[in-house]
């Protein structure tokens, strides 16, 4: 195979493998990367890959800058929304100054506040407009850097491996030459000559070479021309941060001098300016020295009629039913009949809650009070045997048959005997103790073996807090009343007609006399 017939061979292949990958940049990369040796590519690839990861940072500051553009137009957007919450001029009416009082300081709240929107305002279109667009140009240069650099290397990479890809085919052409030469020296012709054939291999090897230099110098440039480029990316993102500290510092400055005259405003205005002006406008203002309502000087209708005048009050103690101990409460004697127990004395209490207990006196007999020389100072109030006489919680009705009383004893006798006195001008009737009689001897023996107590033994047990059976205390006529706290008050009402009830001439039913008794003495009201 001659020279020409190889050249036609490698033309053919070429425009075949052309072809086939369908363009001369596909070629050159192949050709690059056959004939090529990695080392010689390397520099510029770094070189790429550096520039690449620059092109990154920069796109992640200028997303940063626009985050913060972001944020000062939000902030000014609140700001211009909260100028709006004053509403200045006041509404219409006399509450506040005009001028020179609280409405002029909302004014000036409301403007500057509307100047702060506008300076947070103006830092995020100037972030927009000069750091985001100038980082935004820096990152094209750095991909026009990147560009150039694949362009300048790519060329003379494909040069150099042409070259290479020449030398290697004329270099196997002289070796061609000589074979001939030395098998068949008659066939050699002036092309096929070896020393024509050396001459070109040199001289292809020189053009080689030059190209690699050429491609050498080239990293070489591009690796100072990158370094110088490095320098501009450097100083054009500390340009861009200096801007926007400057910007910043311009706008927090101006922003606090702001608060700080609306702070100086405020201050100034004095405490008591509006409330002066407004007392000095207004007529319906009360005058401090207005005394005070007294309710006890209140004068009302039948405010001092005698039925509501009590006619007795202080402290008793009753006696409990079955724990058989006394309790100290406060009592109320009224006009109506009525003894009325509270649980406190507070007149507020009084005012306020209904009586837990009341005895209504009209019903119920009064018994003698106790002896100058007895232990205890005691009175019994004796109810019908019909169970009326006594309320609690507003019924009046006694649960059961029989005969109640109920036992109230005071700390003195003076005491006891005010009391007595009082209740016994309520009651229907009263009694009055006859003349002590002796007790003593064999009958008193008797009546303790008979498993009854004296009365002094009785005053002693009267402190007892142990509580006893219901049906031990059938035998003590004075007892509390068990009642039904739903009922309703008395109402009082002529007997019915035939009923045999005789109305005497003090308003209450006539009722027959009791057989005497040697201890007392009945006296009808």
């Amino acid at each position: 195979m001659n020279y020409n017939e190889a050249a036609s061979v490698s033309r053919a292949t070429s425009i075949s493998r052309a072809s086939k990958h369908g363009s001369t940049i596909s070629r050159s990369q192949s050709l690059i990367k056959k004939n090529v040796a990695p080392q010689d590519l390397r520099p510029s690839d770094i070189l790429i890959e550096r520039f690449v990861a620059w092109k990154a940072i920069v796109k992640q500051l200028i997303a940063y800058f626009e985050g913060i553009a972001d944020i000062q137009n939000n902030i000014a957007r609140e700001y211009t929304k909260l100028g709006a919450v004053i509403q200045v001029p006041f509404r219409a009416g006399n509450q506040f100054l005009g001028e020179g009082g609280l409405q002029d300081v909302y004014y000036n709240i409301r403007d500057k506040t509307r100047v702060i929107a506008d300076q947070h305002a103006n830092l995020g279109r100037t972030i927009d407009s000069s750091i985001v667009q100038h980082l935004q140009k820096l990152r094209t240069e750095i991909k026009a850097h990147i560009k150039n650099v694949q362009n300048d290397t790519g060329k003379l990479a494909t040069s150099v491996a042409k070259e290479r890809e020449l030398s290697a085919k004329m270099i196997g052409e002289l070796s061609t030459t000589i074979n001939i030469f030395k098998n068949t020296p008659m066939n050699v012709t002036a092309k096929s000559d070896p020393y024509v054939a050396n001459v070109g291999v040199a001289r292809q090897l020189q053009k080689q070479v030059h190209e690699e230099n050429a491609l050498q110098k080239s990293i070489i440039i591009m690796q100072q021309n990158s370094a110088h480029f490095e320098e501009g990316i450097v100083r054009a993102i500390q340009s861009a941060w200096q801007t926007y500290d400057e910007w910043q510092s311009r706008m927090s400055s101006s922003v606090q001098d702001t608060w700080r005259v609306l702070g100086d405003t405020m201050s100034s205005l004095a405490p008591d300016r509006e409330w002066i002006s407004f007392s000095a406008r207004s007529d319906h203002l009360l005058d401090p020295e207005t005394p005070l309502r007294n309710p006890e000087t209140i004068i009302y209708p039948s405010k001092e009629d005698p039925s509501v005048i009590a006619v007795h009050m202080g402290h008793l103690e009753r006696k409990k039913r079955f724990t058989r101990t006394y309790r100290e409460a406060y009592y109320v004697l009224t006009p109506a009949g009525f003894l009325h127990e509270y649980a406190s004395s507070d007149p507020e209490h009084i005012g306020s809650h209904l009586p837990v207990f009341s005895l209504f006196l009209p019903a119920c007999t009064l018994g003698p009070p106790s002896s100058a020389s007895a232990k205890s100072h005691k009175f019994h109030i004796e109810g019908r045997k019909d169970g009326t006489g006594t309320t609690k919680g507003g019924g009046f009705k006694l649960i059961g048959g029989g005969q109640h009383a109920w036992s109230f004893r005071t700390r003195s006798r003076e005491d006891m005997m005010e009391w007595w006195n009082d209740i016994r001008m309520l009651c229907a009737r009263y009694l009055v103790a006859s003349e002590q009689m002796d007790r003593g001897g064999p009958v008193q023996a008797a009546v303790r073996s008979a498993g009854y107590v004296s009365e002094e033994e009785e005053e002693e047990n009267e402190g007892s807090s142990v509580e006893e059976e219901e049906d031990d205390d059938d035998g003590d006529i004075y007892q509390d009343a068990v009642v039904d706290e739903d009922e309703e008050p008395p109402s009082y009402s002529n007997p019915a007609k035939n009923s045999g009830i005789q109305i005497g001439s003090n308003g209450y039913a006539k009722r027959k006399r009791p057989r005497s008794i040697a201890a007392t003495t009945t006296i009808t009201v």
